[in-house]
């Protein structure tokens, strides 16, 4: 079974590379954004089917571990993983797991309300404090979804700001959502 690869994006398709390694081009299906002609290494999964070998590739080895923890919910299969973390980054999809922001899980295409619930029931315990630390305060814990929803109700799309409210609400873990909107805000005028 294939580990990891390392050679040279010779094509770039639709949630696919073309990985020429030692004269061989591996079709290995990604969510990472890769340029043609860089030199990348991937960690590999191999899923096996009755009428299909496919590898997924990640650039780090918590992304495989993540899609595998997500494969194995039920109702959760390669395609739709590899959909969710095209859409939500690493850090991000298990912050949102930890802290159950089904909201957060949703916005990615194909995932309703019931499959980001059931993902959070079932991956819970498994990722939490793996990507971050809250504490055992619980102030950041309830700031963030405070925050996010005080940022949507202003029209920013959650996917574009959640990063962004993870860092800032970690950065200032004493601070209230009436102090953090407004550094928010003016991090998010500084970025445009």
């Amino acid at each position: 079974m294939i580990g990891k690869l390392q050679g040279n994006v010779d094509y770039v398709g639709d949630g696919f590379v073309i990985l020429m390694t030692g004269g061989v081009g591996y079709k290995v299906f990604t969510p990472e954004y890769l340029t043609p002609k860089s030199t990348v290494t991937l960690w590999i999964e191999t899923v096996v089917r009755e009428d299909s070998i496919r590898l997924f590739g990640f650039s780090s080895l918590s992304a495989q571990t993540l899609f595998n923890q997500l494969t194995a919910v039920s109702g959760v299969g390669p395609k739709l993983a590899m959909a969710i973390m095209g859409a939500i980054n690493t850090d991000t999809l298990m912050t949102a797991i930890a802290t159950g922001d089904a909201k957060t899980i949703t916005a990615a295409p194909g995932v309703g309300k019931k499959v980001a619930e059931k993902i959070i029931v079932e991956l819970k315990s498994k990722v939490g404090g793996t990507a971050f630390d809250f504490g055992d305060t619980g102030g950041t814990s309830g700031a963030l979804p405070d925050l996010l929803a005080a940022l949507e109700s202003l029209g920013y799309r959650r996917l574009d700001i959640v990063d962004m409210a993870q860092k800032l609400v970690a950065a200032n873990p004493d601070a209230d959502v009436s102090k953090l909107v407004p550094m928010a805000l003016k991090q998010i005028s500084g970025n445009k």
